[in-house]
């Protein structure tokens, strides 16, 4: 896969973990993500749907060359929270 979807995956993959469904309930992650979706996080959702748009947009002629937007905005966020050093109280 390119790498445009991998801050995507890479947040995708730590909301589920985290999330209830997988802490609390005991289930398996690729179970939360087929069977248990509508009890995700709202911010798990999000991903999952942004990381399909990301995969869809690869597929599609048209953001091959402009490339893909959705997946370069998760990464310009991800370097964002990276840079961005933590408040001092």
């Amino acid at each position: 896969m390119s790498s445009s979807c991998d801050a995507l995956l890479r947040a995708l993959k730590e909301c589920i973990l985290n999330s209830d469904c997988v802490q609390k309930q005991g289930h398996l992650p690729s179970e939360c993500i087929k069977q248990h979706s509508n009890e995700l996080p709202e911010q798990c959702q999000l991903l999952r749907m942004s990381t399909f748009e990301c995969k869809r947009n690869m597929l599609d002629m048209r953001t091959r060359f402009r490339g893909n937007t959705v997946g370069m905005d998760a990464e310009k966020l991800r370097q964002q929270k990276v840079a961005t050093p933590p408040a001092e109280p």
